[in-house]
């Protein structure tokens, strides 16, 4: 049975691909519009001039595109920045970033903080994220366009509903329900992430043609966290965020873990495990909440410098790392691996073993060709994942509908509505 396309999804998905498109290329032409979409000149022309009355894209002479060509100069478009503002919020331990984003990706405003998030209570925690908000809208250029959106990005196990932290080492607190929280006060959508998903995100915005259909990203930190790429989609489980790599177990019954289980990847892999065999520590002594910078760029030194047990504490680490990695291969086929976060300081001690380890998998048959890249700042991409997540969400469901900019903002403030920066 043939099933019919009704002209409203049609029309619906030709806005998404022209907006996505402008979103990709930056200042693209008409002309090149249509060659990314497929769509043709007339439909572009059409789709361009409702999105530039409704204030979403702009027209932009001389513009990235038109620049670079000889002869009459193309009409480039953009998007308009005060179409819209999202906001990004990363929380990790004793640390909260809010940043303020225009539609167009730039940041408009930040503020951060160092929060006691071990020792605060559930109110408390959930207060500090919704003050830091409250502080970047404060600090809104004149003329920003309306928030349509807020993504918080947060280390710990998120539901797959993307609404609450069910678990995380950064808080005693579980079953937190931050989205609630933050829709019911600033009345804008809201969606809860884990960090490292966001990271994939990131990159996979950053570099669209090498993190394309399969990728893995791996945080290397104090503790250990992934977030998968398949077939161009972010993978997440049923009930959860997925992707818990760091909490496969490595050696069952092995060495303390702090989310309280034995023999986890990350009680071998993750800085404190490092630290704490280093010192020769028994692997039942209780996992450091939090290692400075220094102290790990000292042990990485060392074990550079001579044999010890600095140098086998990074290597163990690299065989958790590997072995983990290899069985997920055997699942998946190999996939390139991007490995972010401070502990990438130390990343050619942990190679070398890692390498090492997955080889000895089935998954490994193909290890000496393992595409391996570093990113040593996380922050910055968890952050831009945030935004891009929200940006999308803007994109594709209210924009692309056909709902103007406008007429979001002027919606009553209640749940899931826009609320306009004062």
């Amino acid at each position: 049975m043939t099933v019919g396309v009704r002209h409203d999804d049609l029309r619906r998905q030709n806005r998404a691909m022209v907006i996505a498109a402008v979103r990709r290329a930056g200042q693209p032409s008409r002309t090149e519009i249509a060659a990314a979409t497929a769509l043709s000149n007339s439909t572009i022309s059409t789709i361009s001039a409702s999105l530039i009355e409704e204030g979403i894209l702009a027209e932009v002479r001389g513009g990235e595109s038109a620049a670079l060509k000889r002869g009459r100069p193309q009409v480039a478009l953009g998007l308009n920045p005060g179409a819209a503002a999202v906001v990004a919020v990363v929380l990790s331990l004793n640390a909260l970033s809010a940043t303020l984003i225009d539609y167009a990706g730039r940041e408009i405003a930040q503020d951060v903080s160092r929060p006691s998030t071990l020792t605060l209570s559930r109110a408390e925690l959930v207060e500090a994220v919704a003050a830091a908000v409250r502080r970047v809208l404060a600090r809104a250029e004149a003329g920003a366009g309306p928030v349509l959106r807020m993504a918080l990005g947060i280390q710990g196990i998120t539901d797959s509903g993307a609404r609450r932290l069910l678990w995380s080492p950064i808080t005693p607190h579980s079953d937190v329900a931050f989205a609630d929280a933050l829709e019911a006060e600033f009345g804008v959508p809201a969606t809860v992430e884990n960090d490292c998903n966001m990271i994939a995100v990131a990159l996979k915005g950053r570099a669209p043609q090498r993190y394309r259909d399969n990728f893995v990203a791996v945080l290397l930190s104090n503790g250990i966290g992934m977030g998968l790429v398949l077939r161009g989609g972010l993978f997440s489980g049923s009930h959860s965020s997925g992707g818990e790599f760091g909490h496969m177990i490595h050696i069952p019954d092995g060495a303390l873990c702090r989310c309280g289980r034995r023999g986890c990847i990350e009680a071998y892999a993750g800085n404190y495990a490092i630290l704490r065999h280093a010192r020769g520590e028994s692997e039942d002594a209780p996992p450091a909440a939090d290692i400075d910078d220094a102290t790990m760029l000292e042990l990485a030194a060392a074990a550079r410098a001579r044999p010890g047990r600095e140098r086998e504490a990074f290597e163990r680490a690299g065989e958790a790392l590997g072995f983990g990695l290899g069985s997920l291969f055997a699942l998946i086929d190999p996939a390139p691996v991007v490995f972010v976060g401070s502990g990438t300081a130390a990343f050619d001690v942990i190679e070398p073993s890692l390498r090492a380890a997955v080889s000895r998998t089935a998954g490994g048959q193909r290890s000496a060709a393992l595409a391996v890249d570093v990113e040593h700042d996380e922050t910055p991409l968890i952050r831009e994942g945030c935004a891009r997540q929200a940006l999308a969400f803007v994109d594709q469901e209210i924009f692309a509908p056909g709902v103007p900019a406008s007429a979001a903002a002027e919606e009553p403030a209640g749940k899931g509505q826009a609320s306009r920066i004062a």
